[in-house]
């Protein structure tokens, strides 16, 4: 992979596609493990059209099953968001989106849309779409408005199909765009459902979109591997933000090796 490549494509075009990264193997298990949580907690259709009358979701992955522990970290993905943003970003949600037949277009939007900055601006959202199976035109691949993460004023997008291109992948690869990018799942009109993971990460000082540190019990939080427990935020960022009492939220749950905040480095 050239992450050159796809960092510049994410720059200019606000998106980019990881064609064929994500292990088989890897997939089947996701998948079972998705078919078992939703049938344990009875997930259904929401009331809303943003989540989708006929899209079935389970949020807070990383609380449910240890398979999931492998999508923040995947060498195949994370160092380019880490180019998008930094090494000190953060897991905001994971969660899975299943697209059942008949379900309609979702309304266009950006996932940085709620926080109180002007646009155009630095990245602060990298999201990404697991392809758990393909997604076509016709089964509700994502759909977006290219290099709309450049626009000052978007207008009323959220309901427009004009201008907007289809990220058709195969299963095992992965979409990844700017926050910015006004987006939205896309219409099945086939009789199977499209099943997709949206890993989702933003920036190290912006607040994460579900609470990781209260919605995944400590017991597991302390099994995580060191770099998933940095990227769910329980380490500091820029060696300050984030602390509790000059410590950091690891050294809570007994590891007391890392460094301290910024002011004690000198």
């Amino acid at each position: 992979m050239n992450i050159d490549t796809h960092a510049h494509a994410i720059d200019e075009a606000g998106y980019t596609i990881l064609e064929n990264v994500i292990e088989p193997a890897l997939l089947d298990a996701l998948v079972t493990a998705l078919d078992r949580l939703e049938h344990e907690l009875g997930t259904e259709p929401s009331s809303n059209d943003f989540e989708g009358r006929a899209t079935t979701r389970v949020y807070n992955l990383l609380a449910h099953d240890p398979v999931f522990e492998q999508i923040p970290t995947h060498p195949a993905v994370l160092p380019l968001v880490e180019r998008v943003l930094d090494p000190g970003c953060l897991v905001s949600s994971l969660s899975s989106i299943r697209i059942l037949p008949g379900e309609i277009p979702q309304p266009l939007h950006a996932d940085d849309q709620l926080l109180p900055l002007p646009r155009p601006h630095p990245p602060l959202v990298c999201n990404t779409m697991w392809a758990l199976t393909d997604f076509t035109a016709e089964n509700g691949a994502t759909r977006f408005v290219p290099a709309s993460h450049r626009l000052a004023q978007p207008g009323d997008l959220s309901r427009s199909t004009r201008g907007t291109c289809c990220a058709e992948m195969t299963r095992g690869s992965v979409l990844v765009w700017n926050g910015s990018l006004w987006h939205g799942g896309g219409a099945n009109q086939t009789a199977a459902a499209r099943i997709g993971l949206a890993m989702n990460y933003c920036a190290g000082f912006v607040r994460q979109q579900e609470n990781q540190q209260l919605g995944i019990p400590a017991q597991r939080l302390r099994a995580f591997p060191r770099r998933l427990q940095q990227l769910v935020g329980l380490d500091i960022y820029n060696g300050l933000i984030g602390h509790i009492d000059k410590k950091r939220p690891l050294d809570l749950l007994g590891d007391g090796s890392g460094p301290g905040v910024i002011w004690d480095a000198n």
